[in-house]
């Protein structure tokens, strides 16, 4: 198998489908089908599946049983992190017994103000404290950036903006940043420009994660991109599932299917087995009411029946 030059021999795949793709549906799922769909990615050969996350259940109700859904699932060997967006939310996530969280920051000052409440900076120094008191705790902790690429109020975005937020996310103790295209509008030539910045910073691909959506089309040439780059963790949602409740525009996250097709064609290695992969995301498209939007999901379908 030809490769391509620059790329890692493995990747890992942060899973969001559980989190990120379900807060955005209409319905409710029910938690013995969250964590039954949970067990399902674990059993695929996902290691790293991020839960919930413990927002008030008025901002989400779709994740309003968190607590009750961390029970249900016992002990889980991997990294499963939960996001947390203030103290209490670190409260309830400590109480629960979790090991690792996220922290939820915008590079934009419109995008904070619309999904946190509140300015960039006063959210920053809420994550400051957050993000202290759980390393002295113990747990590790992971940070977003959302509207990396671009915002549907503010238009396009300076990599020295984000890169901003990301060191000081770093600088709070966030051992690992995702880089968020949360309305799908960044191209190749933008991830190399903020990537190139960050590297100029100091914030080496090594700490870093791309996440992507696929409202242009351009998810996995954004990876392919980010993975010549150095970056080595890839965020992905089963069967294509989420977008962003307080951005419009935004369609779903890149399909986890469709990014292991995409790296076992590169000779890449990601410890997914992908036709397990594909019948998950069938069975939550069926319990959803409609079909997955992943294409390898839609193209492997008529060999997975039965």
């Amino acid at each position: 198998m030809a490769t391509l030059d620059g790329l890692p021999d493995r990747v890992s795949i942060y899973e969001v489908g559980a989190r990120d793709g379900l807060q955005n549906e209409s319905v409710v799922v029910d938690v013995a089908t969250k964590i039954e769909f949970i067990h399902r990615l674990i059993a695929s050969g996902l290691r790293a599946v991020e839960l919930t996350s413990f927002v008030p259940p008025s901002w989400i109700p779709q994740l309003a049983d968190a607590e009750v859904l961390l029970a249900g699932l016992g002990e889980l060997d991997g990294r499963y992190p939960v996001l947390v967006p203030n103290q209490r939310g670190l409260d309830r996530a400590l109480s629960s017994g979790v090991r690792e969280i996220a922290v939820f920051a915008s590079a934009t000052e419109t995008f904070a103000q619309r999904n946190l409440n509140r300015s960039r900076e006063e959210s920053l120094a809420i994550f400051t404290d957050v993000a202290a008191r759980a390393l002295d705790a113990g747990l590790a902790v992971r940070g977003y950036v959302s509207m990396c690429f671009g915002d549907p109020w503010e238009g396009d975005v300076q990599p020295a903006a984000v890169a901003d937020v990301v060191e000081r996310l770093v600088a709070m103790g966030c051992g690992e940043v995702s880089l968020g295209d949360t309305i799908g509008v960044a191209t190749p030539g933008q991830v190399v420009a903020l990537l190139d910045e960050l590297r100029r910073r100091g914030v080496g691909p090594d700490r870093l994660a791309v996440h992507f959506h696929d409202t242009y089309g351009q998810a996995l040439a954004n990876t392919l991109c980010a993975l010549q780059h150095g970056v080595t963790t890839v965020d992905a949602s089963a069967g294509g599932l989420g977008g962003c409740p307080y951005a419009g525009s935004a369609t779903g996250n890149l399909a986890t299917e469709d990014l292991v097709w995409h790296l076992q064609g590169l000779g890449i290695e990601t410890g997914v087995d992908l036709e397990s992969l594909c019948r998950t995301s069938l069975w939550m498209a069926e319990r959803l009411g409609r079909p997955s939007p992943s294409r390898t999901v839609t193209a492997l379908a008529a060999s997975l029946e039965g």
